[in-house]
């Protein structure tokens, strides 16, 4: 089940944001990972409002920070604000973003029912990234980062991070 959002993002402001990534997989950028909401031009001010991927996520001031400095490298101001509601959902990654993930070394989500089964060890479902095989185990709930869950690879024994299903 994919979750809709209304996104109003003004086309002339796609390009500055497309160049913000996030600071924890810096191959997406927040386009791409479904954290902007909104991104308008009111009184020459670009004002843009982005949802954190969890609640106190610490990425989100730098995020915020960068889409400033991206902006005012473009001699466009720009205000940053936080919406909290609906919350964000790993459904809003975009295709490129989850290709990117995986490119990266880093599985993408699996959809909701998949994921439990996964981060119970009930079924051998989420593929490596470097081979991809499903022949994989879950080390820790917990990867690099809090959504993430790290995974082994038992064919080609590499280590990765699998992109836990937030919704």
């Amino acid at each position: 089940m994919t979750i809709e959002f209304e996104q109003h993002i003004d086309p002339r402001l796609i390009p500055v944001l497309e160049k913000v990534h996030d600071p924890e997989i810096p191959v997406l950028s927040i386009m791409d990972m479904g954290v902007v909401r909104s991104a308008k031009i009111v009184d020459t001010i670009a004002q843009i409002q982005i949802t954190p991927t969890y609640s106190g996520c610490p990425a989100m001031d730098v995020i915020g920070e960068d889409i400033i400095t991206a902006f005012a490298k473009e001699n466009i101001t720009a205000k940053v604000s936080l919406v909290l509601s609906p919350a964000w959902t790993t459904d809003w990654i975009t295709p490129r973003g989850r290709a990117a993930l995986e490119k990266y070394g880093i599985a993408a989500p699996l959809d909701e029912q998949a994921d439990k089964e996964a981060l119970l060890g009930n079924k051998k479902i989420v593929k490596c990234p470097q081979c991809n095989s499903t022949n994989t185990k879950m080390v820790s709930q917990f990867g690099s980062t809090a959504c993430k869950a790290l995974f082994q690879c038992e064919d080609c024994l590499e280590p990765f991070d699998y992109f836990k299903c937030l919704k």
